[in-house]
């Protein structure tokens, strides 16, 4: 569960919660442009080497669902960051995003991406 470890040693990455992946990118641009907001929230977490750097960590509000007994529509909606600035949107509360190609070999599961990338 360590992502920073996860960039060093694999090509792919597939993001899951909930037990389903809802990002899947080569590495490098996982890193560089995530684009679901669970990932942006692992992210944020992933410490800087540099002491006189710092990152805006992201601290995700409410506690995890249970998986055997998930929100409807999106899993993440509950506590995600977008769907709370984006006046909550219908579709994220009654339909689970599809996992959709957004870029080459970058497939993510969102209905709020474009505001990612």
């Amino acid at each position: 569960h360590d992502i920073a470890v996860v960039e060093h040693i694999s090509q792919r990455i597939a993001v899951m919660y909930l037990g389903k992946i809802v990002e899947l990118a080569r590495a490098a641009e996982l890193y560089a442009r995530p684009l679901h907001p669970y990932t942006v929230a692992l992210l944020s977490a992933v410490p800087i080497a540099d002491p006189t750097k710092r990152r805006a960590r992201i601290i995700l509000d409410g506690d995890p669902p249970s998986p055997s007994a998930p929100p409807p529509g999106c899993a993440f909606h509950p506590r995600c960051p977008l769907y709370a600035k984006s006046n909550r949107p219908a579709v994220c509360r009654e339909q689970t995003p599809a996992l959709e190609e957004k870029a080459a070999g970058h497939t993510v599961a969102c209905h709020l991406a474009e505001v990612l990338s």
